[in-house]
Order: C-alpha cells, then sequence, then structure tokens
C-alpha cells in the first residue's frame, strides 16, 4: 500500500513538472516579446527626449554652433573629436555600428585601446617573472610585443564582430520591411508613420532593425530636415541596403519622383543581393568543407576499409 502511495505520489510530481515546464515553454516567448518591445520603447523614448532637449538648448542658445541632428547626440565627444580630428569620427561611427550608444562608448573604447595593452603586457611578465624556466630575451620580446599586439587590436575585434552581426540581421530583413513600407505608403499613410509603424511591427521579428528604424522615425518626426535623419540613419547601420534607402528616399524628395516606386526597386535589389550572398555562401562551401573531410573523415574511412585487411594479414603472418 505504501509502495501504491509513493507511485502515485511520484506521478503526481511528474505531471505537475510537465505542466509547469509547458507553461514555461509557452509563456516564456511571450515575456521575451514583451521585454523587446519594452527595449525598443525605451531607446526610442529617450532618443525623443535628447532630440527635444537639443532643439530646447537651440532655441533658448540661438547662438549656439550645434545643430540638431542625430550627431549632435554625442555631443560630449567634440572636444574629443576636434583632438582626434577624422580618427573621434570614425570611431563615433563604428559606435553608432556596433549599437553602442552610450556617449561614453567611444571614450571607453579608445581608453581600452590604451589600457588593455599595458595590462595583458604586466600579466606576462608576472608570467615570465614566475616561470621557473629560463626565457631568452627574443622570445620574452616576442611574447611580450604579442600580449601587447592583442591588447591593441582585441577591442576592434569586439566592435567589427558586432558590426558584422548587425549588418547581417539587418541585410536578412529588411527588405521584407521595404514591402511593408511600400504597402503603407501605397495606402496612402506618410513617410513618418509608415517608418513608425514598420519598426513597432519589426520588433518581433528583428531587435536590431526596429530600433534603427524608430530612432530614424523620431529623427524624421523631430528634426527639420529629413535628408539629415535619412543619412544619419545610413551611416548608423552601414550597410549597402541602408544607403540605398536613404540616397532613393533623398533623391525622391528632391526630385518629386513616386517613394512607392523607389522602394519596390529598392526592394527588388535588397532581395538580390541577399540571393547573391546565400549563392556566394553556398559556393564557398566546398573549398571549407575540403579540409575537415580530408583531417577527420578520410582517415576514419582508411581505417575501417583497410582495418580488416590489416588484421587478416596480421593473422595469417
Amino acid at each position: 500500500m505504501l509502495d501504491g502511495e509513493t507511485g502515485d505520489l511520484v506521478i503526481i510530481l511528474l505531471s505537475a513538472a510537465a505542466a509547469a515546464g509547458s507553461f514555461a515553454a509557452f509563456a516564456l516567448p511571450l515575456l521575451n516579446k514583451s521585454e523587446k518591445k519594452e527595449r525598443y520603447q525605451s531607446i526610442i523614448e529617450k532618443r525623443r527626449r535628447d532630440l527635444f532637449a537639443q532643439a530646447k538648448e537651440q532655441v533658448n542658445n540661438p547662438a549656439s554652433p550645434q545643430t540638431v541632428s542625430a550627431r549632435d547626440s554625442m555631443a560630449s565627444l567634440f572636444k574629443m573629436q576636434t583632438l582626434l580630428g577624422n580618427m573621434g569620427d570614425k570611431v563615433r561611427v563604428q559606435m553608432l555600428q556596433a549599437g553602442m550608444r552610450s556617449p561614453s562608448a567611444p571614450v571607453k573604447f579608445m581608453i581600452a585601446r590604451i589600457v588593455l595593452p599595458l595590462v595583458l603586457m604586466a600579466f606576462a611578465m608576472i608570467i615570465l617573472s614566475s616561470s621557473d624556466k629560463e626565457v631568452s630575451s627574443g622570445m620574452t620580446l616576442m611574447i611580450l610585443g604579442g600580449a601587447v599586439l592583442v591588447g591593441y587590436k582585441l577591442p576592434s575585434l569586439i566592435v567589427q564582430n558586432k558590426i558584422q552581426k548587425r549588418s547581417e540581421e539587418i541585410a536578412l530583413t529588411f527588405p521584407d520591411a521595404l514591402d511593408m513600407m511600400l504597402i503603407c505608403v501605397q495606402g496612402g499613410i506618410g513617410l513618418e508613420q509608415t517608418v513608425a509603424r514598420i519598426a513597432e511591427e519589426m520588433a518581433d521579428h528583428s531587435e536590431t532593425l526596429a530600433e534603427e528604424l524608430g530612432i530614424l522615425s523620431a529623427e524624421m518626426a523631430m528634426l527639420n530636415d529629413r535628408r539629415a535623419a535619412l543619412q544619419d540613419f545610413a551611416k548608423r547601420v552601414g550597410s549597402a541596403g541602408a544607403r540605398s534607402f536613404a540616397t532613393a528616399l533623398i533623391q525622391a524628395e528632391q526630385y518629386g519622383t513616386s517613394v512607392s516606386q523607389a522602394m519596390r526597386v529598392m526592394s527588388e535589389e535588397l532581395r538580390d543581393m541577399r540571393m547573391q550572398a546565400a549563392e556566394q555562401k553556398a559556393a564557398s562551401l566546398p573549398p571549407k568543407l575540403t579540409v575537415p573531410m580530408i583531417a577527420f573523415f578520410l582517415p576514419v574511412l582508411f581505417v575501417v576499409i583497410i582495418g580488416p585487411a590489416v588484421l587478416r594479414a596480421m593473422e595469417r603472418m
């Protein structure tokens, strides 16, 4: 009787655990979507507050040399940009393309490129000094130089990796966003409202593209110059599709051509570019698989084929 009660208790516990797991599997995606939308809304609201504060400051101080554009969101870096010239501007654009919108991100990046080599060099010196084996002076110089080089290149590699991932994600979802924009524009919705609506719809599929489109919609609504907002969007995204999108809309507004026709042509071009990229990856796959197949597959195949013959020969001998 006790064994039966124990078995029933185990079954009840397992059923409760299965029900809890099913509920978690159903609820976690919904919670994740809500978190994405909240993060997206927070970024857009922050950008709108920044633009409003800059516009208010420009109204209060009309003699101020600052202009209300997306680049002024990093006003604290103007001094660094003056000192470093084009290098500071390049670092700032890279931070935006990597999704690091904090005004202090370029400063932290430059500090990391200065401090990290010193830290790694000191760590290498501690390891070499605590080692029992004697290391030649040439090898010591090579190790220290390698530590300095790794510390100097590591921040750039991390930033470039983030830029590449964001560009790939945007390149996959941007043609679909353009198709939805085309439907909205043909339905008579304005460009600012179209961008805002598509940004909200894309929040569940591509958080990166939704954030960039949301910032673009905020800038187009708050700024007087739509051309500056589109140019800043192309700089932040950095992909060929974003540059084509900004250029086509600027030319459509400048020359009075059809925005829907420009979006239709851009959507077809971006889909062709996406297909070409997929075909290029597929074509590069066989050469990439050659070395792993030679290194791992062929030796095992030779052992399986030749092994029995070798064993029989050894038995007969």
